[in-house]
């Protein structure tokens, strides 16, 4: 007892690290009992409690906390480093959100049974939780941070992602990380017309809106993002205000968490700044130039980039003769604070955007369809210098996306027959560089395929796969794949309940940091690039004539009050309605007259008898048919067969040939309750195979029904192949088809068989 005593002791005073650790220090490090825990309820409106935790997971890291809402529950860590990196252009913020399959019961169906690469749905939760929190960091703060959303448990029924903004808040409102938080994070529904708040995922399913508000206080908006079935503003106006208000409850519970448990914030090393004689050079010698290139309305973005360019040039030419032991990386990241200042004001001054127009003024817009015939649908969107080529491809409900387990969990949809692919190649900005799927492609495809989905119709009978590349990229390519996907899908003769087009809204303030309010501000219909970059938010909204199908709103501030909101979208509800009637002018509906090479699809219903014909041994005529036509085969819940063909005349061969294949040769009636002869043909393990004229197909006289005692094998009876025997028919099975008939029945009685000749 003694020595496992002192073995204990030793190892608490020398851990495997090798580092001498008080004993006082190690008790309260690695004893749970003694680790202070504290809990939190959030009530809401509607009568549902979040539970929000600390102090019992993950303690080394800068700040932990749980999440739970119903039965699901949610992990979320924030670590930030010491020190800072040489980058203050953005905060350097990651945001890791992580499935775990074992969290909803299941194994994962890889090859390795374990979580690989990330999916769809991480993705674009991951880029949620960012979004939500990116504004509230302190001005040029450059210390890498990472958050990480762990899922614990799934119930089915509540959605972790909402959670995780709420979690990810109160973890980095209770460490010692400089946040100017916390916010708070609702999803939004609308159930015959009544606002419900976290709706669960079978109210979900009945609801027309899907709206995620992430809020500050004082009903500060800090992110919006939502797909609607073609929601009014009204309603729209009326969710956002209904979920801003839930959020408070959030915020003022997590700041009493923080108040009571939460670590003192860090000190952050002051930046580095310029002396006033540098700022004062730097203003001097670029200034007055960065006005004449944004008050030059003939510049387009690569000229006025290459402008931008040139002066810059000039200035660190100028400054490495006046001031050569400077830092030449401060003097570029002051002039882009320059030219940011200098892009501003002008827009307050003239009311006019560097290109000349109006706050509230369209670019050029030109479209066209129907670009290239062997498509099933195409279209092309130009507005500026943004381009965006759009290609409808329609296939076989087969071909429909599968969504994996866990995801499918999360987010209740299993597998979608519309989904739409966003490409962003180098050259559409003149650059080079590699080309693939990452975050922001994944992102921007997601949110126009929301401005289109619910002008989709949900029974259309094949999967729809629209493709957005864009050509050239100067501002809101994600709102034009929406005009373009819209007038693409009226292309291909898919009857969309509505057309639909996008426009992004930005916002240009006069905010006073040190009372944390807005002075003035503009808001800006259809920016580009530059008014995006230099801007306080890019909103993002997508709808018909009378209403709204998805927002997104990334604000770069620390929120926004509702009226401004509001005013953006009437702002964006009049700029998508003056771009729907310049669309319209092209295309208004869907195509009627069907291409020649568009797929057809039709319903055969097959008599049960003959359906085993059709299907051949292992499915192998079907097969058949598919390699000769390309004719997909499927049989529905109704036990009835659809036929997706790549044109009509595919159809056509396919239906020949299943014309041949179940057509029956001429054969004697048969009555119920009729004596025959059955010969067999095949003796198997079940019974034998027997056939009652030449030509028709064997059916199985099963063991039960040879004779009046038990048998296990045909053999049992000395039958062999040949063997002719008399049976009794009884019809024919009314679900499986097959032939019914029995021996046993007739060796109680005699009676006289009848015989074909």
């Amino acid at each position: 007892m003694a020595t496992l005593r002192l073995f204990k002791q030793n190892r608490l005073l020398f851990p495997a690290s090798g580092r001498r650790i008080n004993n006082k220090y190690a008790s309260a490090q690695f004893n749970t009992d003694a680790t202070p825990m504290s809990e939190a309820v959030v009530p809401f409106s509607n009568g549902k409690n979040m539970l929000l935790s600390t102090g019992k997971f993950a303690r080394m890291a800068d700040g932990c906390a749980v999440a739970t809402l119903g039965d699901t529950s949610v992990m979320v860590t924030t670590v930030s480093k010491s020190h800072s990196s040489n980058n203050t252009s953005f905060v350097p913020l990651i945001v890791d959100y992580k499935q775990k399959a074992a969290a909803a019961g299941r194994i994962p169906t890889n090859f390795f049974r374990r979580e690989l690469g990330q999916t769809e749905h991480e993705i674009l939760t991951s880029r949620l939780i960012d979004r939500s929190l990116r504004p509230l960091f302190p001005k040029k703060y450059n210390y890498e941070t990472q958050i990480m959303c762990n899922m614990l448990a799934i119930d089915g029924i509540n959605d972790p992602d909402v959670l995780s903004i709420n979690g990810a808040a109160t973890a980095l409102a209770l460490s010692d990380i400089p946040w100017n938080g916390p916010v708070g994070a609702v999803r939004v529904g609308f159930i015959d017309k009544e606002i419900v708040i976290n709706p669960t995922r079978r109210e979900m399913s009945q609801s027309s809106l899907n709206l995620i508000i992430t809020a500050t206080k004082e009903n500060l908006v800090v992110m919006l993002e939502g797909s609607a079935d073609n929601i009014s503003e009204e309603d729209l106006k009326r969710a956002i205000e209904s979920g801003v208000k839930e959020c408070q409850s959030i915020v003022q519970t997590i700041q009493k968490l923080q108040n009571s448990h939460g670590k003192k914030k860090r000190v952050l090393d002051p930046p580095n700044e310029l002396s006033d004689e540098v700022k004062e050079a730097v203003k001097m010698l670029s200034e007055m130039k960065l006005r004449e290139v944004f008050t030059d309305y003939k510049h387009d973005k690569l000229s006025r980039d290459n402008a931008i360019a040139n002066i810059r040039n000039e200035l660190m030419t100028a400054m490495k003769l006046s001031f050569p032991d400077l830092d030449l990386s401060a003097i570029v990241e002051y002039f882009s604070e320059v030219s940011k200042t200098v892009f501003r004001s002008l827009i307050f001054e003239n009311n006019l955007r560097c290109d000349g127009r109006k706050l509230n003024e369209l670019r050029t817009i030109s479209c066209a369809a129907d670009l290239f015939k062997p498509l099933h649908g195409s279209a092309l969107f130009q507005r500026g210098q943004t381009q965006v080529l759009c290609t409808v491809t329609l296939d076989s409900p087969d071909s429909a996306l599968k969504i994996d387990t866990v995801s499918m969990l999360a987010s209740g949809i299993k597998e979608k027959n519309f989904f739409l692919h966003y490409e962003f190649p180098p050259y559409a900005t003149n650059e080079t560089g590699k080309s693939g799927i990452g975050r922001r492609e994944t992102g921007h495809g997601a949110l126009a395929e929301r401005g289109l989905r619910s002008v989709v119709p949900k029974d259309y009978p094949f999967t729809i796969r629209l493709t957005s590349e864009v050509l050239e990229s100067n501002g809101s390519s994600s709102m034009a794949s929406v005009c373009g996907g819209s007038l693409a899908l009226m292309d291909a003769g898919i009857p969309i309940t509505s057309a639909a087009a996008g426009v992004a809204i930005g916002l240009m303030t006069n905010y006073n940091e040190n009372t944390n309010s807005i002075e003035d501000y503009k808001i800006l219909t259809d920016i580009l690039g530059i008014e995006d970059y230099l801007g306080d938010m890019d909103f993002k909204v997508a709808g018909t004539k009378t209403g709204f199908t998805a927002v997104q709103a990334d604000i770069k501030i620390p929120g926004l009050p509702l009226d401004i909101v509001f005013k953006s979208l009437e702002q964006a509800h009049s700029g998508k309605s003056q771009i729907l009637d310049i669309m319209n002018k092209v295309i208004s509906r869907p195509r009627t007259n069907k291409k020649d090479n568009m797929p057809v699809t039709e319903s055969i219903d097959i008599p049960m008898h003959l359906r085993g014909r059709l299907l051949g041994f292992g499915g192998s005529n079907i097969k058949k048919i598919f390699l000769q036509t390309g004719v997909h085969i499927n049989q529905d819940e109704n036990f009835k067969f659809t036929l997706f063909a790549p044109n009509k005349s595919a159809m056509n061969e396919a239906k020949e040939m299943i014309e041949s294949s179940i057509k029956e040769v001429k054969q004697p009636t048969l009555e119920f309750g009729g004596i025959y002869t059955a010969k067999i043909v095949e003796l198997k393990d079940s019974g034998v195979l027997v056939t009652l004229y030449p030509t028709m197909q064997p059916a199985l006289l099963p063991n039960s029904q040879l004779d009046q005692r038990k048998i296990n094998h045909p053999s049992a009876l000395n039958l062999k192949v040949g063997d002719e025997l008399q049976v009794k028919y009884f019809g024919r099975d009314p679900a499986s088809g097959q032939i019914r008939m029995s021996r046993k029945v007739l060796q109680t009685t005699n009676f006289v068989a009848k015989n074909f000749t």
